[in-house]
């Protein structure tokens, strides 16, 4: 996605209620596991993000029945998964298209090809391709089928076990897809715990897994029961105003409706361990997912080191982290990161590029950051590199500069957060 406008955020406080968009990461999962089931599910407070209608619109394509009404949303087979009469579009994200192998992959006697925009083209599909090869899916496409688009060729799936490399939650739940079609279970080992969304929505339903220690097992299961319930707010979406509210002086946000998966919410255990001043109120669970209202207030933080084990709970967070990090006494250590290289942009050198043209020190590592704190951020003009998370975590930096800052491409926050400006307006406003 091309920075084709820019915008201008000025410093100061944000005060005021925000409600986040539902979680896109959820909402993703309500529009596959959706399709397996005749009777549906149906929720309220759907994601409005380009890439959750990205995943939408490739399930209508299979033949699958959508009715989308405002947030509401209702997703089920229809007359069941068939040939699309065109190329699957994944727009920009990586998790529609490597979900969509695992749904895919398994449905015998379909063809389909997975695309999606530039830079989808470029992030890596060999570690979904090749665990689903080893399943027996009969996928191929450019180098190999290591980067888009793949063809995909449905057939009836072996069952097995699968140990992962490296902690992927995009992986484990393409291959939990991929087993309720199999001809046995299949079993995924992940080294670290990363978001669990697919196996708390499928328990949720009534479907069996089983967990054991780092293992998750799901067994073939022809037609998933239906449900309905509304997606909590996104926690990625709420860790900017979290983080706003954290640094910038005279601020008091409230959030209402967050999800607080502990697999999600990481940044939120490291905010409170560098002393942020925040109240969990009421809390509740929705699909099962544990939510609650967040109040952030302005606070005096310490610096904080992160480490592998902690980047799966909280790598999407990872830049406005490193923007917390110029703000907090003592110096920041953000290692074990190196996944941040093949988001939708570079995010380790995005991030360290906005934070330097504001006049920053930042060590750029291949994994992550080194950053001191207690640093005066100055107006500049920055590039969000077409990347929703620089973009926003770069205008939550502005409001600690000391004058405005541009911020180029913009528009990209449209993947997850269309709002974010206007309701950045609206906080502003309260001041």
């Amino acid at each position: 996605m091309g920075a084709v406008n820019s915008v201008k955020v000025v410093p100061g406080s944000v005060r005021g209620t925000v409600e986040v968009p539902g979680d896109k990461s959820i909402s993703h999962r309500v529009g596959m596991i959706g399709a397996l089931s005749k009777d549906g599910i149906e929720v309220t407070n759907f994601s409005p993000g380009a890439d959750c209608s990205s995943t939408l619109e490739c399930v209508k394509a299979l033949g699958c029945d959508v009715v989308r009404s405002g947030d509401s949303v209702k997703v089920s087979r229809g007359k069941g998964l068939s040939d699309p009469s065109a190329p699957l579009d994944a727009g920009n994200s990586g998790t529609t298209a490597r979900l969509m192998c695992g749904l895919l992959a398994g449905v015998p006697g379909t063809f389909s090809v997975m695309s999606g925009d530039e830079s989808l083209q470029g992030r890596p599909m060999s570690r979904v391709v090749d665990p689903l090869r080893i399943l027996g899916a009969k996928i191929d496409g450019r180098d190999g089928g290591k980067r888009l688009p793949l063809a995909i060729r449905g057939t009836r799936l072996t069952g097995g076990q699968y140990v992962l490399p490296v902690a992927s939650a995009q992986v484990k739940s393409a291959l939990l897809l991929a087993g309720l079609s199999a001809q046995g279970s299949v079993t995924v080992v992940e080294p670290l715990p990363t978001r669990d969304h697919t196996e708390i929505m499928l328990e949720h339903l009534g479907v069996p897994v089983r967990k054991d220690g780092g293992s998750i097992t799901v067994y073939p299961f022809d037609d998933l029961p239906g449900g309905s319930w509304r997606v909590p707010g996104d926690f990625s979406s709420a860790a900017f105003w979290a983080v706003a509210a954290a640094i910038s002086p005279g601020s008091e946000v409230s959030l209402i409706g967050v999800g607080l998966n502990p697999t999600r919410s990481g940044l939120l255990e490291v905010l409170k361990s560098m002393g942020l001043d925040c109240s969990v109120m009421s809390p509740r669970t929705q699909g099962g997912e544990m939510v609650a209202d967040l109040v952030v207030r302005t606070s005096v933080l310490s610096s904080v080191t992160v480490g592998e084990s902690q980047v799966p709970s909280m790598v999407d967070e990872l830049p406005v982290l490193a923007v917390t990090a110029t703000q907090a006494s003592g110096t920041t250590e953000i290692r074990g990161a190196s996944e941040l290289r093949v988001k939708e942009c570079d995010r380790i050198a995005a991030v360290a590029e906005g934070l330097r043209a504001m006049g920053a020190q930042i060590v750029e590592h291949d994994d992550g950051w080194t950053i001191p704190g207690g640093q005066a951020l100055h107006s500049a003009v920055v590039d969000s590199h077409g990347d929703h998370r620089i973009a926003m975590a770069m205008a939550v930096a502005a409001l600690v500069a000391d004058g405005p800052v541009e911020i180029k491409g913009s528009d990209c926050v449209a993947i997850s957060y269309p709002d974010f400006f206007s309701h950045l307006n609206s906080l502003s406003e309260g001041r």
